[in-house]
Order: C-alpha cells, then structure tokens, then sequence
C-alpha cells in the first residue's frame, strides 16, 4: 500500500470522562496519524536540531492527520472534555451502533468499569455482523486489565522468578471476581478472526495505570497528601508483586496497535518494573506522606470507604509480568518505562497539577494586639493549611529533640516496617541530637529563656520544610521579624557570595517563600485601646500586659523603620504586600478582614469536602436550623401570649365600657318615661280599664271595634 499523506481517523472511546478515558483521549487526539511509525531516534535528532520547526510541521498537519476522538460519558452531567470531537448520548443500541460504524477505531476501556463489559461485546458483536456493509476497514481494541491473569500458574513452577510473557496469554486464569473480563477478551479475539482484513480485534492486559491523577493508588496518594495520619496502611505482608504502567504509556501502546496493527492481537501493557505493593506504597509516604508505613491485617482494608471491591482485589493481586513485544515491535517514547518508583517525582508532580493540590503559602505581619493569630487560625480554617506559630514550632523541635536522645525501650518485631532503616538513620541522628539540644540550652540560658536567632530560623526553615507544609502550604504567623530573619528563612543555601556582593537579588527557596504577604496595619492608639478593652482572663499569661505590650510595639516600630525591614525583602521578590487597615474595618471578630484576605488569595486549593466533614456541616447547620426554629417559635409564642393578654385586658375593658353605656341608656329612657306615663295613667288608663271591664261584661262579638267605639264615647276631655 503506497504511503499517502497522513489523514484523520475518527476513534470512538466509551467514558471519556473516566481517570484513563481522558487520559487515553487526550492523548491520542494529539497524535499524529501513523507518527509512531517513524523511529525514535529520528525524532529526537530533529527536535535538538529546530525544535520550533517541528511543532511547526506538526501543527500544520494537526487538522489532517490526528486522530478524532468522539465517544460517551459516564455521568450525563459531566462537561463536554476538550479533546473531543462530538460526545454521544446514547438513548438505544440502534443509534450507539449507527455512531459505532462511522468511527474507523472502536476503543473500549472496561478496567474502570466492570458494567461497560456487556456493552463492550455487544459492540464487537453487532459491529461483527455488519462486516459485509463496512465502507473502510474497522479495528476494535479492547482495553483490559491484568488480572485476568491474577490465578494463572507460574510459567516456571522450579523458578517463581521468571516473569510472564504476552506468549503465556492462552494459560492465563482470571481472579474469580473479573471472569467477566476474561470471557470479554475471548469472545474479542475471535470476533477477530473471521474477516481480518475488514474488522480485526486486539485485546490489551493494562498493568495498574497511574499518573495524571493515579488511578488505583490514589487513595495512598491521598492518604499522604492530607498527612492526617502518621504511616499509610499496606495490606497484608505487601510483598505481592504488582504489575504497573504509566496511564500516557499505555495510551502511547493503543497507539502503536492503531498505527502498526500487530501480528500479535493479545498485548500486555505494563513497564519494566516489579515493584511489591510495600515498595510502591514506601515511595508515596516518602516522597509525598509521614514516610513511614504500617502493614494491616488485609480484612482491615474492607473498612475504607474509598476503596471498592475491584481496588482491594488489583491492590492484592501477585503477578510477575514482562511486555517482550512493547520493547521488541513497538515505538513508545516512554514516560516512565521504569515504573514509578523511579520517576516518583514526576508522578507526585503531575498528581498535584492533575488535581489542582498546590500548596498555598501566606505570612501574615503586624504589630502585636493587630489580630494576626485570631486570623491566621481562620484563615487556615478555611484553606486547610498549617498554622506556623514561632512559639509552638520551638517547643515541638525541643520536644522531638529530647524524645530523640531519650532512652528508647525495645519494641517488637510487628512494630513499623521500617525498622532496620530507621534504627541505623536515629543512630547517626543520636549524638547530633544531643550537640544541637545541648546549644539550644545554653542559648536560652544566656538570652533569659530566649533562643538566637539561627536557631529561631533553622527551626522554621526545617517546619516549612516538611511534607505537610510542602503539601497543603501554610500560613506564617508574625515571622520573620526582620530582613535578615527573612534571608536566611527563604534564600538558597548555597548562593553564591559573588552575586551578593555585585548587588544582585538573590535567589529565593521557591519551595519555602511564601505566595501572599498579608501586612494588617493599625495606629498605636488603637492597638493601646484595644488591648486595655481586652477582658482580664484573656490577657494573664499573655504578652498583652501593659509593660510588655508597650515595650513589644515599641520594638515592631523600630523594626520597621528602618530602610531594611521584611517588608522591604518581599517587594525586592516582587512579593507586593497586602496592606489592610485593621481600624478601618470596625470588626472586632476579623469577619471582614478575613473575607477581605480570601477575596486576595481565591478559592482553596486541596481536596473539597468528606463525607465526614459534610455530615458534620449538615449536622451543625441543621442544628443551628433547629436552634433558629426554637428561637423563632418562642418569639412567635411571646409575641401571640402578649397579643392575647392584651386582647383579653381590651375585652374586659370594652365589656364594662358597654355596662356602662346599658345603664346610661337605661337610666335615660327611665328618665324620658316618666312624662309619658304619668300622662297615661292620668289620661288614658282609667277609660281604658273601664272600657276592658264592660268588654268583658258584655262580651261582644268584635271586641276590638266595642272598645274603640266605647273609647270614642267616652273620652275625656283634656284641658
């Protein structure tokens, strides 16, 4: 077939928004068509030769010759990745299958996601079927994992140490709980073999993929990261062997399969290392963690929240694995071919990049009684970062000193896993110990309880310096208190003394200095004011009694006054000051001040929430809720008490009001009748009685019309 200019290929993968499957398409949709063809060593001349050039060549070949990568998502509410041509959401088989056969690659990853296999081999399946109606040739590749090989027999019962090899994959036997995957891999390979010039299948055995995020390892990663705890735990006696491959190298092997399209169909996929699960974990807890490692009882495992069934099984799984084909046909420009041990730098860097966990440093400075504790502690509150108190840094070195030189008792042969290592490292750290704690005592013994200030700094230096501050970050309190205290805390150790004398900046520790540079500012007077309003139980034992209040402001004025002061240090590091007036604010509690300082920094830069810590809000908030509840029923309940009383005081007023307006009205008709009666007793009754007394005599037929008339007649005359 004559070689043509490269052209696009549409690749479909499923789950793009997975650790690997964005990872994998990233990648791949940088890839130029058919570029792993080319040697190695023919790209690496041409890139020191003009490395502009080449991008250059490359990007004009990008919109023709890369591939495309379109694909489904593992959650509907997930973004649309970058890299991505189209996203389907798929409603019926039917239209997943119309998309599968306008792509030339169908890729399926099923090592993240044991319910994407039924879907994997359906795909192979239908796709099988259409063979006859394809207008290109397809290849389907799916992306398995290694432990369908977890209970295979060693190639070598006499010699335990010889490795499997991709020739070994016909006597591969699954984990019982990823038979799933190995019937997948079977059923793959010969849907392969019936049309191998129109649909040809590849199964690829990934090993542990990390990087970028690390997959499978990241609960240690994780563990080490937040330093919550003084070992990270190994499961079981950690001497099973763990097959591993970098998540860029594996997609680098996918590539190969799309460019070359390999006589052999079954590949293992993993890198040259044979690293024991005590080994991988022993280089995260040094390089990111506490350092040391315990191993647990493997039961103990099930009790993490954060780790699932198919994690517990890969983590425990024991497979000596060697790739002869990925060194012998394929060209990978590895990115970390000897596995992560070796390159663990790297790794924890494009961990921390992957999930945005930098560290976040900020010194807070001030005069004394300006807030600067009160706000450190919230603000470490809310970005999770260490809280660097001069105070209680020396009294923790002391203590780790003299819990260092103090006797140590004998310990069991189960106690730590780094026994040997250790017992050999505090030998040699002994009698050093002893000398540096020996100086300290005298130093405060001739500065009155006071340490110099190399010491001061060497400790502050080695807190900073240490893995939690190098993870989360921190926030310096009140320190350094000078220009020098800030040189010999941030500079390089071994600057040269030539720059310095030719009056050039030197350079700073990036790992140390820090990022914001908080100055809270304030008058004397209202320092003055503030501490003397300060309740007495609060200022006993404190710096804030009056001679030492005075004398200590006394000395931050001076200090900062002169043409060198720290401030002075960090603008010649092009770290601008934060200048807040704390007066102007009228916040006794720092509210604003420490909203002000956030509004600065931005948004926290470590892991959100766990489900502890959410439950714990949930839980305050709903009882704060409650609280609020209670407060606003009660209120509601005084206010309709106080309504009601005053109702029933305004009835019974409003009811003898009436009485009285009866009686009134009584006494007023009483006394406009008597007029009326007398009128007609005198007038009218004694006819009408005499009248009443002959109706009755008489009895008439018509009574009424006998008494009109008799009245009639006989009706006095008035005057």
């Amino acid at each position: 077939m004559a070689a043509g200019p490269a052209r696009s290929r549409r690749v479909f993968l499923n789950h793009l928004d997975s650790y690997c499957g964005r990872s994998i398409g990233e990648y791949l949709s940088r890839c130029v068509v058919g570029a792993s063809l080319e040697s190695i060593e023919e790209e690496e001349e041409e890139e020191e030769e003009d490395e502009n050039n080449l991008a250059a060549e490359v990007s004009s070949r990008l919109k023709e010759g890369v591939y495309q990568i379109v694909g489904t998502l593992s959650k509907a509410e997930s973004a649309k990745p970058r890299f991505a041509e189209e996203i389907y959401a798929v409603s019926s088989r039917k239209d997943l299958l119309s998309h599968l056969l306008e792509c030339e690659i169908i890729l399926y990853n099923i090592t993240e996601d044991a319910n994407q296999i039924e879907e994997a081999t359906w795909a192979a399946s239908a796709l099988h079927m259409e063979i006859e109606h394809f207008a290109t040739p397809k290849l389907f590749i799916l992306l398995s994992t290694i432990m369908s090989w977890a209970k295979s027999k060693p190639p070598d019962p006499e010699d335990p140490e010889i490795p499997f090899t991709d020739e070994d994959y016909r006597r591969r036997k699954s984990h019982p709980n990823f038979m799933a995957h190995i019937n997948a891999e079977k059923l793959i390979l010969k849907l392969g073999k019936t049309n191998k010039h129109k649909f040809s299948t590849y199964v690829v055995a990934s090993g542990h993929q990390y990087g970028a995020g690390e997959g499978v390892l990241h609960y240690f990663f994780k563990i080490g990261w937040l330093s919550e705890t003084p070992t990270i735990p190994v499961f079981g006696d950690g001497n099973n062997f763990i097959p591993t491959i970098h998540v860029l190298d594996l997609a680098a092997v996918l590539q190969n399969i799309a460019d070359h399209r390999p006589r052999s169909h079954y590949i293992l996929a993993v890198d040259v290392s044979m690293h024991t699960l005590q080994e991988l974990i022993r280089c995260i807890s040094k390089n990111i963690g506490p350092g040391k490692i315990e191993k647990i009882p493997k039961e103990n495992a099930f009790l993490s929240k954060d780790l699932t069934q198919m994690h517990l099984d890969m983590l425990l799984v024991n497979l000596r694995m060697e790739s002869m084909f990925l060194k012998e046909t394929f060209n990978i420009k590895w990115v970390a071919q000897a596995g992560l041990v070796e390159n663990i730098e790297q790794i924890v860097k494009e961990y921390k990049q992957s999930r945005g966990l930098l560290p976040l440093k900020v010194c807070i400075h001030g005069p004394p009684g300006v807030g600067k504790s009160t706000i450190a502690e919230e603000l470490c509150k809310h970005y999770k970062l260490h809280h660097i108190k001069i105070n209680d840094v020396m009294s923790e070195t002391i203590a780790n000193l003299e819990n260092i030189v103090a006797p140590k008792e004998l310990y069991s042969d189960s106690v730590g896993e780094e026994g040997e290592d250790d017992e050999e490292e505090e030998g040699k750290n002994v009698e050093a110990s002893h000398e540096l704690l020996a100086r300290i005592k005298e130093s405060m013994e001739q500065n009155a309880g006071h340490l110099d200030d190399q010491y001061v700094v060497k400790f502050v230096k080695d807190k900073l310096k240490s893995m939690p501050c190098r993870n989360q970050g921190y926030v310096l309190d009140g320190f350094p208190e000078t220009y020098d205290q800030a040189k010999d805390l941030f500079n390089l150790e071994n600057e040269d003394e030539e720059e310095e004398i030719k009056g050039k900046i030197p350079k700073c520790d990036i790992l140390l200095i820090p990022e914001f540079v908080i100055s809270l500012t304030a008058s004397d007077e209202f320092l003055i004011n503030r501490i003397i309003n300060l309740p007495e139980r609060i200022v006993a034992g404190t710096h804030y009694t009056q001679d030492q209040f005075l004398q200590s402001l006394n000395l931050f004025r001076d200090l900062n006054t002169e043409d060198k002061t720290v401030l002075n240090y960090f603008d010649e590091l092009e770290i601008h000051p934060q200048f807040i007036d704390v007066a102007k604010f009228e916040d006794p509690e720092n509210r604003f001040i420490v909203k002000e300082i956030i509004k600065e920094i931005g948004e926290p830069r470590n892991y959100g929430l766990t489900d502890a810590e959410k439950e714990n809000l949930e839980r305050k908030a709903a009882e704060e809720r409650l609280v609020k509840e209670a407060q606003e029923k009660a209120e509601r309940e005084r206010k309709e008490a106080e309504e009601r009383a005053e109702r029933m005081a305004n009835w019974e007023e409003w009811n003898k009001h009436l009485e009285e307006v009866k009686r009134q009205e009584q006494e007023l008709l009483e006394a406009q009748s008597i007029p009326l009666r007398n009128y007609l007793m005198k007038n009218v009754m004694p006819t009408l009685m005499q009248g009443i007394n002959e109706c009755c005599k008489i009895r008439p037929d018509d009574p009424v019309d006998f008494l009109a008339e008799y009245l009639f007649k006989n009706s006095p005359d008035i005057e």
